[in-house]
């Protein structure tokens, strides 16, 4: 993350800044706003090929690119969510209201190589302490997959290790798969 060195903010303050919605996101952390780095080609292949593979799964689940998240005095915006479609609030036309209130199901990072882990580590882990069910930090420096979930140990999945998702669908993903993507012309 690109630090933008403010005055303190309070979320109501930041949530009304003027640029708020520009690219790269910014986000709020403990009253100080910091925009996201601008993502590069194999941030945002890895980012693409997720968002279509996860899409594609049958389920109760919607996945989301760069959804704004406001919950527990933070407002992230993760590379990727899953939402379960029981969380998206509906307006009187049945279409989903703008701001999303609450902690997605599943947030999911591809880490940066400007980017500080422990800061995205933390968003993740807020998410998880709010109510979320999974986390992913993908790495693709290291070729590997850091999962985070409620009550359990954080794990690094490499290779041909099977990565969890969320309950009710039917992932079937590897690290291995996810860094194929990568070797454009070979998949």
């Amino acid at each position: 993350m690109t630090f933008a060195k403010t005055q303190t903010l309070t979320l109501e303050e930041f949530l009304k800044f003027p640029n708020l919605e520009q690219s790269p996101a910014w986000e709020y952390v403990d009253g100080e706003a910091a925009q996201k780095p601008m993502p590069k080609v194999r941030h945002s292949l890895l980012q693409k090929r997720l968002l279509t593979k996860l899409d594609n799964l049958e389920g109760r689940y919607l996945t989301l690119p760069e959804l704004r998240c406001t919950f527990g005095g933070r407002s992230v915006v993760p590379d990727l969510v899953v939402v379960s479609l029981e969380k998206i609030k509906l307006n009187d036309w049945g279409e989903p209201e703008d701001n999303f209130t609450q902690p997605p199901d599943w947030s999911i990072e591809v880490l940066s190589p400007d980017q500080n882990a422990n800061r995205v580590i933390d968003n993740l882990l807020h998410c998880i302490r709010h109510g979320g069910l999974l986390g992913w930090l993908i790495d693709p420096d290291d070729y590997s997959v850091l999962v985070l979930t409620p009550h359990k140990e954080i794990e690094i999945y490499r290779g041909d290790q099977q990565l969890q998702g969320l309950d009710g669908m039917n992932l079937n993903l590897t690290a291995e798969e996810i860094f194929s993507w990568l070797k454009l012309g070979k998949n």
